[in-house]
């Protein structure tokens, strides 16, 4: 067999994740919603996923966005996001990072100054705020999904550290949150591998204990993400700044504070009565890049309150190019593929 696939690629990096944005070579896929497409990738089609994340192609800390036609009328373009743990409904990092591929791609005309689009991603409609100076692509505002928090300081036992207090947030997925001082760490590079471990330990011991359901989407799975705090600085009146720390997967720390770990934090401070509307929280990754989370207002969610908020990151190109998957390399795995790429020319 020479069957050969080919794929058109743009690689990026928001804060240090690196988002591979893929812009050609699948063919349409069935659903009336993004979030339908989204759902025959993961239960039909993995083999995408698995193609571009594993050997030789990927690794497990990248990313893949893949473009898609939107469905809704409203939006330029849609995406779908996938991770080595899946298929997440939103990610702010992988959101800004398609934002500026579309951008730079051409699929979305750049404009000079600010500009607004919408995106269709899995978990609805995103508006998007690209600021654009001389060609570049400065800075992508996007909406961060409503964040509320459904558990306050609650105690595990975890072995090896003994009673870890954490607090559960969701926002866009379920997020463990721990003070990282009450664990000796002060989120420095050099702690990167001992963060891992004890992130993975502490979501393990919760998992075994209890699990969480939101209000609207009902069960949506085991908890996948841990989120250490550093202490809060103030910048100016309403400017707040941490370091922080997102893992989401075994041996994984994000490089980036990630959109949705920002946006679980602004939940938290507002629970503690730290944050007002207007308020904006810059979190600060292990590789000292920043995203910016600002809280925009509250509203009602079931019996509780969601704080709705806006991430700013930038968003690097990083290269543009084509791979080719063939089915002679034992390597790859073609299965569910060949019905979701084109051929290669």
């Amino acid at each position: 067999m020479n069957e050969q696939l080919t794929l058109q690629l743009m690689d990026t990096h928001a804060g240090g994740d690196v988002s591979r944005i893929v812009t050609g070579g699948v063919n349409p896929l069935p659903g009336d919603t993004v979030r339908q497409q989204m759902e025959y990738l993961r239960d039909d089609a993995d083999g995408l996923r698995r193609l571009l994340l594993e050997e030789p192609y990927g690794i497990p800390e990248m990313s893949v966005d893949l473009v898609v036609p939107a469905c809704h009328p409203d939006a330029a373009a849609g995406y779908i996001i996938m991770e080595v743990m899946g298929y997440p409904i939103y990610s702010g990092s992988n959101t800004i990072c398609t934002a500026t591929a579309l951008l730079e791609a051409g699929i979305v005309e750049k404009k000079e100054g600010r500009q607004q689009f919408t995106l269709e991603s899995p978990a609805g409609l995103v508006q998007i705020e690209a600021r654009v100076n001389r060609g570049t692509v400065e800075a992508i505002t996007c909406q961060g999904l409503p964040s509320y928090i459904d558990t306050y300081r609650a105690s595990v036992h975890v072995p090896l550290l003994g009673d870890v207090t954490y607090s559960i947030a969701y926002s866009g997925g379920f997020y463990a949150l721990v003070d990282a001082t009450e664990l000796g760490f002060e989120l420095t590079l050099a702690e990167e591998d001992r963060l891992a471990h004890c992130a993975h330990a502490i979501v393990e011991a919760i998992r075994e204990e209890k699990g969480f359901s939101h209000y609207e989407l009902g069960d949506v799975g085991p908890l996948p993400f841990l989120h250490f705090l550093g202490p809060v600085e103030t910048v100016t009146g309403g400017h707040y700044r941490s370091r922080s720390a997102t893992y989401v997967h075994p041996g994984v720390i994000c490089r980036s504070t990630t959109g949705t770990g920002t946006s679980a934090r602004l939940a938290l401070m507002h629970h503690e009565g730290d944050l007002q509307p207007g308020d904006r929280l810059e979190t600060v990754s292990l590789r000292d890049t920043r995203f910016i989370g600002e809280f925009t207002h509250v509203s009602q969610g079931g019996s509780r309150d969601v704080v709705n908020n806006t991430i700013t990151g930038r968003s690097f190109v990083l290269a543009r190019s084509e791979i080719v998957a063939n089915a002679a390399d034992p390597l790859v795995h073609f299965d569910g593929l060949g019905h979701v790429l084109s051929p290669g020319n």
